[in-house]
């Protein structure tokens, strides 16, 4: 192999193995695939959810024959819209750790109705719209935009400690937004979309913010499209989503 070449192995370019890795909402659905992934590679992974029998389940189910030896998935209850339990979260992480390599801002919340109905009158349709519940708005905003905000901000220094220890390396950060933040989508929740919108903007905003002369954290975003999980509800009888989760 010619010199230099190896770098560009599949085990060079995606080896996460000895990564410390932090996977919000990973209990069940996006968050669960995503956590299973880095775990089966090698990473000592913390899954957070409100739910301990949920995150228990899980690591008890996905974490007992894991493909890589130094693989590891750790629960750890995490109420991302509350600063005191992020607080406790990240004091737990850091009694065990020195850094972490990723945080995955996966954790997010639906509204419980729909604004507006399909084919009703146009006076329907704005009473409808006009009386929306706007507590509602808060509850979404406080999950999938405040909540990825501060847990961010929280886990900042165990990020930036991964340049510290590998100065070729930086932490990363990666919230999961949405295809329902970026197009029109067909569930119409539109709370739930415009968050999303949010949270593709927080990225580009929380990118700039992490890259300066005293710290280097890199923030992505990836926006998924229709995924039937826990939060979309079941599948119809065609096997198709009733609705989206992005």
């Amino acid at each position: 192999m010619a010199s230099g070449n190896a770098k560009f192995t599949v085990n060079n370019l995606f080896n996460v193995e000895g990564w410390v890795c932090v996977v919000t909402g990973g209990g069940t659905g996006i968050g669960l695939m995503i956590a299973r992934a880095f775990v089966n590679n090698g990473a000592k992974v913390y899954i957070t959810s409100r739910r301990r029998d949920v995150l228990e389940k899980a690591a008890k189910h996905w974490g007992s024959s894991l493909a890589h030896p130094q693989g590891k998935l750790i629960p750890a209850v995490c109420d991302i819209t509350s600063k005191d339990s992020i607080r406790q979260l990240v004091d737990e992480v850091r009694k065990n750790e020195t850094r972490v390599d990723v945080l995955v801002n996966n954790a997010g919340g639906l509204e419980e109705r729909e604004a507006g109905k399909e084919d009703e009158s146009v006076q329907a349709l704005a009473e409808d719209l006009f009386n929306d519940d706007p507590a509602q708005w808060g509850d979404v905003y406080r999950t999938n935009v405040i909540g990825a905000f501060r847990i961010s901000a929280a886990f900042l220094p165990l990020l930036h400690a991964v340049t510290m220890s590998c100065p070729s390396q930086t932490g990363s950060i990666i919230n999961i937004s949405s295809i329902g933040g970026i197009t029109r989508s067909i569930s119409d929740h539109i709370k739930y979309n415009v968050s999303k919108a949010a949270t593709i903007h927080l990225t580009t905003m929380l990118a700039h913010k992490f890259r300066s002369k005293t710290i280097r954290v890199r923030v992505n975003n990836i926006a998924p499209g229709i995924f039937p999980t826990e939060m979309a509800g079941e599948c119809s009888s065609r096997g198709t989503p009733r609705f989206q989760c992005f």
